[in-house]
């Protein structure tokens, strides 16, 4: 079982996000659309200082890297 983190604590205890708007965003929450905008970026930033985006599964980029090129290729 993984353990919970308060990740919006643990940021203001940093200083990372520390000018006025941030702070209040972090302790009160979002009131609007762009502040939940904003509230996500800070979070992947936090994950990323955190060294927490390394845990991510790879995206597949794989399967839909051929061009069209050769897709005209195949029809023919």
């Amino acid at each position: 079982m993984k353990e919970e983190i308060d990740w919006k604590k643990e940021i203001l205890e940093s200083g990372h996000f520390n000018n006025k708007f941030e702070r209040n965003l972090l302790e009160n929450g979002a009131k609007n659309f762009m502040q939940g905008i904003y509230l996500g970026y800070m979070y992947s930033r936090y994950r990323k200082i955190r060294g927490l985006d390394k845990d991510d599964p790879k995206e597949n980029t794989g399967q839909m890297q051929s061009s069209l090129k050769e897709f005209w290729e195949k029809i023919k």
